[in-house]
């Protein structure tokens, strides 16, 4: 009997009990291949040492100093490291514990800039259809997740949505990949303009799509056209890039590979590869000096923010990504492991799209391949598959409403970014024939 108030209270877990590399290994000696970082974090697999080292090395000097008091060297440091990495503008971060802090605090700061303007009916958000940007309130209103919203849904704060960029479903077959997504990002123009420039403060994005749809990067020039909007109607855009950030998509930055510098970007998972809760909200000089200038300071914090012994994991995580050269090898290893995934699942009839940046992909599953038809969710495909996954010692992360909220079926990939070819194929082989058997199952219509 467990007193842990888990994620499901109707299935029993095994025991996680050692890291081993890209493995985990649980109390009966079985071992499980963590093919998607759990969530997307542990990119740096469960047992690197001089990140170890680093953590224990801090935590022989300070394990915590609250910052109403003291800011800390790992805390400097890790920030000197992101900005100069950043993309154009950024010039500050302000450190969390994990995504949804990160996100929510994305939306605090925003109100409270344009109300240091005295822009202070700015107080609308705009995001997109299919999204999840975590589970505070403030995140929650901006995601579209029905699952997730449900009982408190009375709770949450009126935002308006835009389509996804999610060619893949939504691109008409007489338009091009680059008209589509200038189709789709004109729809924020539109938004804009029904509810009033003076009125919004931010949209809001993830740079890659990740758990609500399964990994579906933006057609080229999408973003690029959202930036313009942005910059037009004097809003600020906020990328959300806690899951696809922090190299997961073969560069520090996911938005680096669409050519456009966001006025926030939220980050987390990754960053500090799950050594320590850490998350951080980085943000252009122009809403730094601003928030600086009128009431001075953020008005909200957290008690374990900017956390010495957090920040020193994430500063050794993201040393060990540079100068071991990671990067390379996730892009090398992503587009291996797209290839290995092509050859196990690419005749299946089930198979719908295979996509991704890096070592971050998405497999759509569908009931018909030309229709593009999803499952019956009432059968919980997504279900299935983990447990069969789980069966053959392989960790991913399957989901459910990949197509219009309700129904679909995807199951998303995040690697640590130490894997070998070898590592890739050994996870496509076993996905393949877990999704195999969890199809086996389900009812022939």
């Amino acid at each position: 009997m467990t007193h842990v108030f888990g994620r499901n209270l109707r299935e029993s877990l095994p025991v996680a009990a050692k890291g081993d590399g890209i493995c985990l290994i649980d109390t009966n000696g079985k071992r499980y291949i963590d093919a998607s970082g759990g969530a997307a974090v542990s990119c740096l697999g469960h047992s690197d040492p001089d990140v170890i080292a680093a953590i224990k090395d801090q935590l022989d000097k300070v394990a915590f100093a609250h910052t109403s008091f003291f800011t800390s060297q790992p805390a400097e440091d890790l920030a000197d490291f992101l900005i100069d990495a950043a993309p154009e503008g950024i010039a500050m971060t302000y450190f969390v514990s994990g995504g949804s802090e990160a996100v929510e605090a994305a939306l605090l700061m925003a109100r409270q800039y344009f109300f240091e303007r005295g822009e202070t009916s700015r107080k609308h958000f705009i995001s997109r259809r299919q999204s999840y940007h975590g589970n505070t309130v403030g995140a929650l209103s901006v995601g579209t997740s029905p699952f997730r919203r449900g009982a408190v849904e009375p709770l949450l704060f009126e935002t308006s949505q835009i389509s996804p960029c999610y060619a893949y479903r939504y691109k008409d077959n007489d338009e091009s990949e680059y008209e589509y997504g200038q189709r789709i990002a004109n729809e924020l123009d539109a938004e804009i303009r029904r509810v009033g420039a003076e009125n919004v403060c931010a949209f809001v994005a993830e740079t890659v799509s990740g758990a609500a749809i399964g990994v579906v990067p933006p057609v080229a020039g999408y973003f690029k056209r959202i930036r313009e909007i942005c910059t037009e109607h004097g809003i600020l855009l906020i990328l959300d890039e806690v899951m696809c950030g922090m190299g997961r998509t073969g560069t520090l930055f996911a938005c680096e590979q669409d050519g456009i510098a966001p006025d926030m970007v939220t980050m987390a998972k990754g960053l500090g590869a799950g050594y320590q809760p850490i998350g951080a909200l980085m943000v252009s000089g122009e809403i730094f000096t601003t928030i600086r200038d009128g009431f001075g300071g953020f008005r909200h914090s957290h008690t374990y923010m900017g956390h010495p012994t957090a920040c020193a994991a994430a500063l050794a995580v993201q040393k060990v990504i540079r100068e071991r050269g990671l990067l390379e090898n996730v892009m090398v290893q992503g587009e291996n492991f797209r290839q290995a995934l092509m050859e196990r699942l690419g005749n299946q009839p089930w198979l719908g799209d295979i996509r991704g940046r890096g070592l971050f992909c998405g497999v759509e599953l569908v009931a018909d391949r030309a229709t593009k038809e999803p499952f019956d969710p009432a059968l919980k495909l997504h279900d299935l598959i983990k447990h069969e996954t789980m069966k053959r010692g392989l960790i991913c992360y399957p989901g459910g409403g990949t197509a219009d909220g309700s129904r679909g079926n995807h199951v998303l990939l995040a690697p640590p970014f130490i894997v070998t070819e070898d590592d890739v194929k050994e996870i496509a082989s076993r996905l393949g024939d877990s999704i195999e058997a969890a199809i086996a199952q389900l009812p022939v219509a």
